[in-house]
C-alpha cells in the first residue's frame, strides 16, 4: 500500500473547510440527554451476549498549569490533594461499571488521558490500576496496548520506570512546539532536555512504541520555527508523530482568549507549514496514517493500515476495532455495543451521581441502522483511504450505489478534481486526497448540514 501524501496547494485552498475529524459517527454532537443510566445498562448487556475484549479509558482532569491553546476538559490546579476525592469516585466508577461487563472479557486496549495523568504522584497511579485490576481482566502478558500521556515537564526517569512497572507499555508526550516565542504565547515552557530525557527513560524501561505529540498553526509559528523543532524530534526518532492543526476558537474555549489574535499565523503560512511538515516527514522514512498521523513503517498502526485492519475511535487510530470502549471519569466517552455514552462533565455531577451507586451518565446515543452503515463506510475511507462496496453491500444487504445514489453523484466534483477514483467495485482515495479526506468522508455525513459551523477547518 502507497502511504504517501501529495500537497496540491489550490485543492487544498478550494476544500478548506469546517469539518468533524471522525473518531466517531454520529459524532459526539449528536449525543442527547435523552440517553440516561437505564439504556448503557441495557447496551452493556447486548455487549455481554455479543462478547469479546474490552478496551478501556480514563479520564484524568487536572494539570497543573494551563496551556492556553488546550479545549480539552481539564481542571487547573497546583494542589495534588484534589485528586484524592476524584480517585475515591472513579474508584467507585470502576467497580459499578466492572460489575456490568462480564469478568472473562480480557482488556486488549488501556489508556490513561486528560489533563495530565502524571499529575498523579506513584500512590495513586498505582491504586487505580489495582482497582482497575479488581474488577476487569487485565492482562499479565504485556501483550494489550496499554497507554499513557505524559507531560515531560513533570515526568522523569523514575515515573517513566513505575509506569512500565504498573503494565504500561506505549507512551504519548506532549510537546506541541520548542520554539521559546511560542512556548511564552500558549503558556507552555519545556526544554529539549525535559522532552528527550523522558523519550530515552522510555526507550530505556522498555516502552514498545513512543509518540511525539506537535501542533501547527500556533501564536508566532513561523515555518523556519517549526521546521526547527521538527528537526530536533526527528533526530530522536520517535515511533509515531501526531501532528495537530491548532484550532483557533475562543468563543467556544474560554483559556484561548488569552492568545492574541494579531500573533495567529496566516492561513497561508500554515498550509505551507503543513507541507514543510509532511515533506520531511516522508523523507525521513514516516509513512502517512491519516489525518494528523504519521509513523514508521513497522509501527503496529502503519502494519495494521497495510493488512485492512486499522481503526478509528475516541482516542483517534487504533488497531482494535473488536473492542468495546468503556469511559469511565468525567467527561469520558465510550463505545459499547451500538452506542455511545459520556459522562457528566463536572466534578459535582459526577460525586452526586456516584454516590448514589449510579452510572455517571450525561448523555448517549443509539445508533440506528443507518449510523452504522455510514459509520462502516467512514471508517473504511478514514483508515484505510479506499472503500469496498461489496463488502458494505454484504454486511448491510443493500445496493450500495442505489443507497448512496445522492452521494456518488456528490463525488463527482472529487473525482474531477483527482480526490479520488469511483468505479463499480468502490472507491479508491487517490494520493491527492489523502489530506482531505475528512472532506471525502464528509459526503456521507447525514447529520453535518445543521452542525458544519460547530467544528474546526480540516486544514
Amino acid at each position: 500500500m502507497d502511504q504517501s501524501i501529495k500537497f496540491d496547494l489550490d485543492l487544498i485552498h478550494r476544500y478548506d473547510k469546517s469539518g468533524p475529524r471522525y473518531t466517531s459517527y454520529p459524532t459526539a454532537l449528536e449525543l442527547h440527554e435523552g440517553f440516561v443510566d437505564k439504556d448503557y445498562r441495557e447496551h452493556i448487556a447486548l455487549s455481554n451476549k455479543a462478547g469479546g475484549p474490552l478496551s478501556l479509558y480514563f479520564h484524568i482532569p487536572f494539570c497543573d498549569t494551563v496551556c492556553f491553546y488546550c479545549a480539552c476538559n481539564k481542571i487547573i490546579t497546583k494542589n495534588r490533594k484534589h485528586a484524592e476525592p476524584y480517585l475515591n469516585n472513579l474508584f467507585k466508577e470502576i467497580a459499578i461499571q466492572g460489575s456490568l461487563f462480564d469478568k472473562p472479557r480480557v482488556v486488549n486496549q488501556l489508556h490513561w488521558g486528560g489533563g495530565t495523568p502524571t499529575f498523579l504522584n506513584f500512590e495513586q497511579m498505582k491504586g487505580l490500576m489495582d482497582v482497575t485490576r479488581q474488577y476487569f481482566n487485565l492482562r499479565d502478558d504485556d501483550q494489550g496496548e496499554y497507554s499513557i500521556e505524559v507531560d515531560p515537564r513533570e515526568t522523569n526517569d523514575q515515573t517513566i520506570a513505575q509506569l512500565r512497572e504498573l503494565g504500561f507499555n506505549r507512551i504519548s508526550l506532549g510537546l506541541q512546539d520548542f520554539n521559546p516565542a511560542v512556548q511564552k504565547a500558549v503558556n507552555r515552557i519545556q526544554t529539549e532536555e525535559q522532552t528527550f530525557a523522558v523519550l530515552a527513560a522510555a526507550r530505556k524501561h522498555g516502552f514498545r512504541s513512543t509518540s511525539i505529540d506537535l501542533i501547527y498553526g500556533l501564536p508566532l509559528q513561523t515555518v523556519a520555527s517549526f521546521a526547527e523543532t521538527l528537526d530536533k524530534v526527528l533526530s530522536v526518532s520517535p515511533d509515531r508523530f501526531s501532528i495537530f492543526n491548532y484550532a483557533h476558537m475562543p468563543s467556544r474555549f474560554k483559556t484561548q482568549r488569552q492568545i492574541n489574535d494579531a500573533d495567529m499565523p496566516s492561513p497561508e503560512v500554515k498550509l505551507d507549514i503543513l507541507q514543510m511538515m509532511g515533506n520531511k516527514l516522508i523523507a525521513a522514512g514516516y509513512v502517512y496514517i491519516g489525518m494528523d498521523h504519521f509513523a514508521k513503517p513497522d509501527d503496529e498502526l502503519a502494519i495494521a493500515q497495510r493488512e485492512g485492519k486499522l481503526y478509528r475511535n475516541f482516542q483517534g487510530y487504533s488497531t482494535h476495532s473488536d473492542c468495546d470502549l468503556v469511559g469511565m471519569g468525567v467527561t469520558s466517552i465510550g463505545r459499547v455495543g451500538d452506542a455511545y455514552i459520556q459522562n457528566v462533565k463536572s466534578l459535582d455531577e459526577y460525586d452526586a451521581l456516584i454516590s448514589q451507586d449510579k452510572l455517571p451518565v450525561f448523555k448517549g446515543v443509539d445508533l440506528n441502522q443507518d449510523d452504522k452503515l455510514r459509520r462502516a463506510v467512514i471508517t473504511q475511507l478514514i483508515c484505510h483511504f479506499k472503500l469496498d462496496f461489496s463488502s458494505i453491500q454484504k454486511q448491510f444487504d443493500i445496493d450500495f450505489a442505489d443507497y448512496f445514489a445522492t452521494e456518488l453523484q456528490s463525488l463527482q466534483n472529487m473525482q474531477k478534481d483527482g480526490l479520488l477514483l469511483v468505479s463499480a467495485d468502490g472507491i479508491q482515495v487517490q494520493v491527492a486526497g489523502r489530506l482531505l479526506i475528512r472532506n471525502i468522508c464528509m459526503i456521507f455525513d447525514k447529520y453535518l448540514n445543521q452542525k458544519q459551523q460547530q467544528f474546526s477547518k480540516v486544514i
